[in-house]
C-alpha cells in the first residue's frame, strides 16, 4: 500500500521517471483499473515513443480494459476448480470403490463429474453399492456424477523428469499459488485449471497465450517465476 502511494506521487511529478510510470501502471493493472495503467503507459509513450516495454504493456492493459470482468463469478469458479482437483483418496471410500477408480485412472473428483454412471458400472467388481457410495460422496459436496460429461478433457502431455533433479521434482506437486503471480496471470491459471506447478510446465507458452486476456507480459512473468525455480514451460 505504501509502495503504491510512493509511486502515485512519483507519477505526479513533472517530468515523471520513466520506470515510476510503467511499476505505477503494473500496480494499475494488478487493481483491475486498466484505464489508469493504460495512461500511465501512453504517457511514457508521450516522451519516447519508441518505448518497446511501454508499448507491449499498453496493448496488454488494452486487452485487459476490453474484458468485463465478473469478481463474484471467478470466485465461484476458483472455488470449484480447486474442489474439482480434489483426489479422490482424500475421501474414506470402501477398498472396492478405491480400487475401481484407480484402475479407471480416476484420479480427482472432477474426473469423476466427467464419467457417466453407465461407465462406472461397467467397470469388473463396480455395483450399486459402489455407486451410491460415489453419488452421496459428490452430492455432499454439490457435485455429480457425469455433471461435467460435455467436457473432454484432453489427455496431458508426458512430463519428461530424466532431466530434473529430485529437488526440481518435488516442486511439480507444490500449488502454483507459491509463484506469486500476478492478478491477471493467476486469473488464466484458473480459466485453465491449472492448480500445480506440474500442471503449468506441461503447457507450452502458446498454450498460455491462447487464454483470454494472458498476454506476452504475462508470460514473460511466468518464465520468470519458473526460471528462479530452475524450471521451464514445455517447449522452452
Amino acid at each position: 500500500m505504501q509502495a503504491f502511494e510512493l509511486y502515485q506521487r512519483g507519477a505526479g511529478v513533472i517530468p515523471s521517471h520513466v520506470g515510476t510510470l510503467i511499476n505505477l501502471g503494473i500496480m494499475y493493472e494488478d487493481r483491475n483499473d486498466y484505464a489508469r495503467a493504460q495512461a500511465c503507459y501512453r504517457r511514457v509513450l508521450e516522451n519516447q515513443p519508441d518505448h518497446k516495454l511501454a508499448r507491449l504493456y499498453l496493448k496488454d492493459a488494452a486487452a485487459g480494459g476490453n474484458v468485463l470482468y465478473d469478481e463474484d463469478s471467478q470466485k465461484k469458479n476458483e472455488r470449484l476448480a480447486q474442489l474439482l482437483n480434489v483426489p479422490v483418496t482424500d475421501f474414506e471410500l470402501s477398498v472396492r470403490s478405491r480400487n475401481c477408480l484407480q484402475k479407471m485412472g480416476i484420479r480427482t473428483l472432477g474426473d469423476l463429474t466427467r464419467v457417466s454412471e453407465q461407465t462406472l458400472l461397467s467397470s469388473k467388481n463396480f455395483g450399486e453399492t459402489s455407486l451410491v457410495e460415489i453419488r452421496e460422496m459428490l452430492s455432499a459436496r454439490g457435485l455429480g456424477l457425469g455433471q461435467f460429461a460435455h467436457e473432454k478433457r484432453e489427455a496431458e502431455p508426458p512430463l519428461d523428469l530424466s532431466g530434473m533433479s529430485p529437488d526440481q521434482q518435488m516442486l511439480l506437486d507444490r500449488p502454483i499459488s507459491e509463484l506469486n503471480l500476478s492478478v491477471r496471470a493467476r486469473k488464466c491459471m484458473v480459466r485453465l485449471q491449472l492448480n500445480t506447478i506440474g500442471e503449468l510446465i506441461r503447457k507450452t507458452g502458446d498454450d498460455l497465450l491462447e487464454c483470454k486476456n494472458f498476454g506476452v507480459t504475462s508470460l514473460t512473468e511466468v518464465r520468470e517465476k519458473l526460471t528462479i525455480m530452475n524450471l521451464k514451460l514445455r517447449g522452452d
